[in-house]
C-alpha cells in the first residue's frame, strides 16, 4: 500500500484556477506589449517604460503562477507556500483598496472572498494530509 494520498478535489480546483489566472496574465501582458504604439495606453501607464514594465511583469507573474499550479498538482509544499503568500498579499492589497474606495469596492470584497476560499481549500484537513504526505523529511 502506498504512503501517498490521492489529491483532494479542492487542491485540483485551486490548481486549475491558478493555471487559468496565470494564462490570463500571460495573454494580457502579451496584448499590452502590442499596445506600446498606442499613445493613450502608454500615457495611462506612465509612458512606454511603464507599459513595458507592466507587460513584462504580467507575463513573468503569469509564468510563475502556471509553474506553481503544476506544483500544486504534484503535491509540492513549496508551491503551496507560494500560493499561500500570494493569496495573503492579495487579501492585504484588496483590503487596502476596499477601505480606500469604500463605496465602490465590490470587486475587492469578491477578491478577498475568493482568496479566503483558496486558502481554505489549500489548508483544509484533506489538503494538509495530501501535502504532508509529500513534504521532505
Amino acid at each position: 500500500m502506498s504512503d501517498q494520498m490521492a489529491r483532494p478535489m479542492g487542491v485540483t480546483i485551486v490548481a486549475i484556477l491558478a493555471w487559468i489566472a496565470g494564462a490570463l496574465d500571460i495573454v494580457s501582458g502579451t496584448i499590452l506589449l502590442f499596445q506600446a504604439g498606442v499613445e493613450s495606453v502608454a500615457d495611462g501607464l506612465g509612458g512606454t517604460g511603464g507599459l513595458y514594465a507592466a507587460a513584462i511583469g504580467s507575463i513573468v507573474l503569469g509564468l510563475i503562477v502556471v509553474i506553481v499550479a503544476a506544483g500544486l498538482l504534484t503535491g509540492s509544499w513549496i508551491s503551496r507556500m507560494v500560493v499561500t503568500v500570494l493569496q495573503v498579499l492579495s487579501i492585504i492589497g484588496s483590503l487596502f483598496l476596499a477601505v480606500a474606495y469604500i463605496g465602490g469596492a465590490v470587486g475587492e470584497w469578491l477578491g478577498i472572498a475568493v482568496s479566503l476560499v483558496v486558502l481554505f481549500l489549500l489548508w483544509g484537513h484533506k489538503a494538509s494530509v495530501f501535502f504532508g504526505s509529500r513534504s521532505p523529511e
